[in-house]
């Protein structure tokens, strides 16, 4: 039997083993363990399972991920993300639609800190969303808004996802980080334009908020400050090389206790939660890393990656056209699967076609976490959806019909990113 043959085998081994239910970090070890073993032998399968925890785990790069984990849980258990809204509220929030574009803006900065989206469905779902009901506004554009909102968390750095392809595809976080910025302003201006064209179509929809004064506008600014200072802080740091990926993760976790400290919102009940909380979540994490790590010497071993780089490049298609497919497929795979382990899923099987092709791995990068977070919106499965349908009790229909001019910016500010690389690639080069 040939090594692809069984690469192929291993694939679909792995898939069944999904559908099944087992954890991803364990299917894809034990996959990876067994497709050693057929090719090189049981002594290679062992010396694999028992080099890989060390080798590719515990080394420097890796102690970025639990700082802003750490740094996520902190701002979703103190009042962070509510001063954000508060001031984005104050400021924009007397317009047609305001309070909807406050809620994007806000999440923005909040993404800017944090990293994961279910920490901005679990903030504003508390605070923009009773507001929102108190001023009339549709169920479905409210919580539309915040489902779509909380998935720029995984786009604007810091991103846990970027982290993962970082450390999966040896790219640079750094860059990575600074490659994401862009496209998430596009995102959330996009997202803006959107709530400001449905409320112009049906101004029922979203009703204009309360005026504010200038001095209110100002003063409501004063819960800001943290929050700009912080992004400041981790993303200038990296992009001006004050210092290291790793440790602007260090600064945000610190950053983060110290703000929510001086604000009076960090007890030491929040703090301890938090640590335990981060040391699962990391725990979990470390674990798929060890299993993704088996697999991809598994799949190295096979050279299955490498025989459909050289078929698909025999086929002589466009490269475009090939790279439109991939999009579709993280599309149809972002709303069931999460993004952790559907960045871990495909990276080992889809990132040495994309090389082959000649496509930029930084910009790759932003791609296929913008299509993950699309998909965690896109009905009938995405996550998000269902996230904020069980926290504000509006059924998943209502959801899904305030989703629908969201997903259609969506669409277009990809075709936008895929059109003109350097909307991501500007500031990476600007960096070098």
């Amino acid at each position: 039997m040939s090594p692809e043959l069984v690469g192929l085998i291993g694939v679909m081994v792995m898939l069944f083993l999904l559908a099944t239910g087992m954890w991803i970090g364990l299917a894809m070890g034990i996959v990876g363990f067994l497709g050693v073993f057929c090719i090189r032998g049981f002594g290679q399968a062992l010396n694999m399972a028992g080099a890989i925890p060390y080798e590719n785990i515990a080394f420097y790069t890796i102690s970025v991920m639990p700082m802003f984990v750490l740094m996520g849980y902190v701002i979703s258990k103190t009042g962070i993300g509510s001063d954000l809204y508060y001031s984005a509220h104050k400021c924009i929030g007397q317009l047609r639609g305001g309070l909807a574009s406050a809620t994007v803006v806000a999440c923005a900065f909040l993404s800017a800190i944090s990293g994961t989206a279910w920490t901005g469905i679990i903030v504003f779902s508390k605070t923009a969303l009773p507001e929102m009901r108190k001023y009339g506004y549709d169920d479905g554009l409210s919580t539309a808004t915040i489902s779509c909102s909380a998935s720029m968390d995984i786009l604007i750095p810091p991103s846990i996802a970027f982290v993962m392809y970082g450390i999966l595809t040896e790219q640079s976080i750094g860059k990575l980080y600074v490659a994401g910025i862009i496209p998430g302003v596009i995102q959330a201006l996009f997202y803006m334009a959107t709530i400001y064209i449905v409320c112009r179509m049906n101004p029922s929809m979203g009703p204009a908020g309360p005026k504010t004064s200038l001095k209110e506008k100002v003063f409501s600014l004063k819960n800001a400050w943290a929050t700009i200072t912080l992004f400041i802080a981790v993303i200038g740091g990296i992009y001006l090389g004050v210092f290291t990926p790793t440790e602007a993760g260090a600064v945000g976790a610190f950053g983060s206790i110290v703000i929510a400290a001086i604000g009076r919102q960090l007890t030491v009940k929040r703090l301890v939660n938090s640590f335990k909380e981060t040391v699962v979540m990391t725990g979990m994490i470390l674990l798929m890393l060890v299993g993704t790590f088996m697999f991809m010497h598994f799949m190295a071993l096979s050279r299955l990656p490498f025989a459909m780089s050289e078929w698909v490049v025999g086929l002589h298609l466009p490269a475009i056209v090939v790279m439109i497919a991939i999009i579709l497929m993280y599309l149809v795979l972002g709303g069931p699967l999460p993004e952790l382990p559907l960045v871990m899923l495909t990276i080992p099987i889809i990132y040495p076609l994309v090389v082959a092709l000649g496509f930029d791995p930084i910009w790759y990068g932003v791609i296929i976490v913008r299509m993950i977070a699309i998909g965690s919106i896109s009905p009938p499965v995405g996550n998000n959806i269902f996230l904020i349908s069980g926290l504000s009790g509006v059924p998943l229909s209502t959801v899904y019909r305030g989703v629908i001019p969201f997903l259609i910016a969506d669409v277009i500010n990809v075709a936008l990113l895929v059109a003109f690389p350097s909307l991501s690639l500007y500031l990476v080069r600007m960096m070098q």
